[in-house]
């Protein structure tokens, strides 16, 4: 039997917007309403029920957009510090409440477990959420000097901010350019590679292998922001179009940010949907959904290879759902960069080449890493198939900053029966948190060994090295910097830096320097 209060999904859509005449783009606010109706339009099935259902929809919720985000404190325009409520008032909606969570990738997964659970507490009886990223279109009118001083909304209503919100560096991270995920991941990915026993070469291949497969999806989805599919040769090779970003990743293997993509979805329970006249045709049910946070900052994390977030929530939410991870026929896993795919495979138990595939939309790279709202995109795109597919499972996962904050969620339109469950997680997290963290050194001297390391090449500046090390002496953790002189950045790029010994030493700016020896 299906419980009344059991939460459902009822409608999707997604938006993407490929115009570059300044003067002509959608506003970030446009697309997200335009993804709202959409999925007004994709419940009801008929359009002229369209107003009936916004008029009982209770709450919404909106997702960071990127300009919203401390980082960007800078940008001229396109900002909406409640883009729900922004939306909802576009829509002539009356809503008691509207909710915000802070930046990360894993909010969009966080907010549909978090709305499921007040609508199954009977706290909100429907809620609206959107995302999305209108990056593309207000990079290019700063570009061109266009005035979009109205492409910003602040409305006067409820506003509802929760989830958490930390920085998600150190202050020696920081200080090392380790806020940008384009600097970051790379540290990851070789340190998950010299873990699998692999060279330079052998992995650029898995890697491109692995990425290339996404291309071949997003060449397929219609709303996908490079719908081309590359070889792996095409995605491994570096040249003047696919130039390094941070070794080893060329730009093809880098998750595209400056989009403009929406989505939205709407979200009620069993008894409300039948009131409503919503067709169970519709309906896609939550049957698990759990957050997990990694040992927050990286330089404290023992295993820079491994995710211990990732392997319990997913076997935490199977458990909650009652099936196998054999049992599911779709799978979307996030992928900002190879590693975020490669380390979930490798906690989950997923063979990189399973012939499920693990991406519904393409992935980031290829599809859009619309910024915190990738993830509500692949959901969008995974209800979709599952009615097309009736039966049928699908797991969709979200992650935030540097595989630290991460969500994931399992639908069907198969219904929950009887009592529906939150897979609350605190005993999780609470063994997650208890693990030991590594001393990380602000001001390393002396004798040191490479962790991992990448060579950033940020666009238009000097390249550097960038290493993750322990120092010899007494094994505490340093990140320092390797200048480009003596032959070090380009031995880098082809030979084996995992292993290799050198002194560090504290230098300005509190940026520590690396010295190799034994450099050929």
């Amino acid at each position: 039997m299906i419980e009344e209060n059991t939460p459902i999904i009822i409608g999707a859509d997604l938006v993407v917007q490929k115009e570059k005449d300044v003067t002509k783009a959608m506003s970030p606010l446009d697309l997200l309403v335009k993804a709202a109706v959409g999925a007004v339009h994709d419940a009801v099935g008929d359009h002229s029920a369209s107003e009936h259902l916004i008029s009982n929809i209770d709450s919404v919720a909106g997702l960071r957009f990127i300009t919203d985000s401390p980082e960007a404190s800078s940008m001229p325009f396109g900002k909406y510090p409640n883009p729900g409520l922004s939306v909802a008032k576009r829509l002539g909606m009356t809503v008691s409440n509207s909710f915000y969570a802070p930046t990360g990738g894993n909010t969009p997964q966080f907010m549909i477990g978090d709305l499921a659970k007040r609508i199954h507490a009977g706290e909100i009886k429907s809620s609206l959420l959107v995302g999305g990223e209108g990056l593309a279109s207000i990079m290019r009118s700063v570009a061109a000097g266009a005035d979009k001083s109205d492409w910003n909304d602040d409305p006067d209503g409820p506003l509802t901010g929760y989830g958490v919100d930390k920085r998600g560096v150190t202050d020696i991270e920081a200080a090392h350019g380790m806020s940008f995920p384009v600097n970051t991941y790379p540290l990851l990915e070789n340190a998950h590679r010299v873990s699998l026993g692999r060279d330079i070469e052998t992995h650029m291949t898995s890697m491109a292998e692995l990425m290339s497969r996404f291309t071949d999806v997003a060449a397929q989805h219609p709303h996908s922001w490079f719908p081309i599919a590359r070889t792996p040769d095409e995605i491994k090779t570096v040249n003047e179009a696919n130039r390094w970003v941070g070794f080893p990743y060329p730009k093809y293997m880098n998750s595209v940010i400056q989009v403009d993509q929406a989505a939205a979805i709407i979200l009620t329970s069993v008894g409300e949907a039948r009131r409503l006249g919503i067709d169970e045709s519709r309906w896609v049910y939550l049957h698990a959904s759990v957050d997990a946070n990694e040992t927050w900052f990286v330089s404290e994390r023992a295993d820079l290879h491994r995710s211990y977030a990732i392997k319990g929530m997913s076997e935490l939410a199977l458990e909650t759902a009652g099936w196998s991870l054999d049992d599911i026929d779709f799978i979307d896993l996030y992928s900002c960069f190879p590693v975020a795919v490669e380390v979930a495979c490798r906690e989950m138990g997923l063979a990189e080449d399973d012939p499920r595939g693990l991406t519904v939309t393409g992935g980031l790279p290829y599809f859009g890493g619309a910024g915190n709202a990738y993830a509500l995109l692949s959901v969008a795109t995974m209800i979709k198939k599952l009615r097309d597919n009736p039966g049928k499972k699908g797991m969709c996962t979200a992650n935030g900053w540097y595989l630290t904050k991460h969500g994931i969620g399992l639908y069907s339109t198969t219904p929950v029966e009887g009592a529906w469950v939150a897979a609350d997680s605190p005993g999780l997290q609470a063994r997650i948190d208890a693990m030991p963290k590594v001393k990380v050194a602000e001001q390393p001297q002396g004798e040191g060994v490479i962790e991992t390391y990448s060579v950033i090449h940020p666009a238009g500046k000097p390249r550097v090295g960038l290493v993750i090390g322990r120092l010899k002496a007494n094994q505490e953790r340093f990140i320092a910097h390797v200048e480009d002189r003596q032959g070090w950045l380009d031995a880098m790029l082809s030979e084996e830096f995992v292993g290799r010994e050198g002194k560090v030493s504290p230098g300005a700016n509190n940026v520590n320097l690396f010295e190799p020896i034994d450099v050929s």
